[in-house]
């Protein structure tokens, strides 16, 4: 790792920690929305951008955890460790079982077998009235209680649990995309003709990112029931699912810090503009198609080109 990246590393968890002592809270807020949905996007690139799988129905391990959260907190216990464990296992589960059924396609197929998957979960959400609340989803679900003297119903509080997830998450995934495995993807990216050739196991390694994305999402769902306190269909919805893939593609696919980029340019895109006009989505799609036009490779890859340009200069 070269040093800037290393000091790039160190110092953004310290900006991070140190961002409430100069923050409002509704800013606070703000940020914590978009370590959320960072952690959400870094989950779609391992897919997208390491191991070449467009899903246009990754909120489905999103939702699922959402509504997991809601269901166990409301109903069963509001200890955190306990709804953590049930979030992330139906997360792994559900990744485990649509796995099955969409990596053995490529390209358009998968995009679609995908989305076909994530929508019968929206409608079973969407008439489940009695489990699910139905359209009204379930509100009232309370911030988490780690058995500590310490109330995250605080903003600031509920700040810094998310910030030492993000950091743990971004860890984790920093070595797993430099490990072995996370090269394979890579080349199946490039690939998986060569890779088979080669002797790898094609279809597991799919899975296996395809299970391992699902459990990251998961945390993003989990954070983001607690965070806003209420869990409904649009959770587990296309719009949600297309959002996600329009922040790793701004950011930049196949880099970590690029999604996370993407994240938190369209959250505070999406707060700044929903204030002004009710028409976010057709904003949203208007930024979809500009950065295909203009800057396919997302703003991190587009950076880096102009770099590489500037030094043959």
């Amino acid at each position: 790792m070269r040093l800037p990246a290393i000091a790039a590393a160190l110092g953004l968890p310290v900006v991070l920690a140190l961002l409430p002592l100069a923050l409002s809270n509704y800013h606070v807020d703000l940020v914590t929305q978009m370590m959320i949905y960072a952690i959400f996007a870094m989950s779609l690139d391992i897919l997208l951008g390491y191991t070449g799988l467009p899903s246009l129905g990754h909120a489905a391990s999103f939702g699922i955890s959402a509504y997991t959260v809601g269901l166990v907190s409301l109903k069963v216990t509001s200890v955190f460790w306990l709804v953590l464990v049930a979030a992330l296992g139906a997360s792994v589960a559900l990744s485990a079982l649509l796995g099955l059924l969409a990596i053995r396609s490529r390209g358009v197929y998968f995009l679609m077998i995908t989305l076909a998957l994530a929508q019968l979960l929206w409608g079973i959400a969407f008439q489940w009235r009695s489990l699910a609340g139905g359209d009204d989803g379930l509100p009232g679900i309370h911030r988490p209680n780690l058995g500590i003297p310490v109330s995250f119903a605080d903003a600031v509080n509920f700040y810094y649990l998310v910030l030492v997830f993000f950091v743990l998450v971004v860890g984790v995934l920093s070595v797993f995309v430099r490990s072995p495995f996370g090269i394979a993807l890579k080349g199946i990216r490039e690939s998986e003709t060569r890779m088979m050739s080669l002797g790898y196991n094609v279809w597991f390694y799919k899975y296996l990112a395809f299970v391992i994305a699902g459990a990251v999402a998961g945390v993003a769902g989990m954070f983001a029931a607690y965070h806003i306190g209420y869990v409904s269909p649009a959770d587990l919805g296309i719009l949600l699912s297309a959002k996600v893939m329009l922040m790793v593609i701004l950011g930049g696919a196949g880099t970590l810090i690029g999604p996370a980029l993407g994240a938190g340019i369209i959250v505070l895109l999406e707060n700044v503009i929903s204030g002004q006009t009710e028409r976010w989505p057709f904003i949203l799609g208007a930024i979809y198609v500009s950065v295909v036009l203009f800057a396919p490779q997302g703003i991190l890859g587009t950076f880096k080109a102009k770099l590489r340009r500037s030094a043959d200069r």
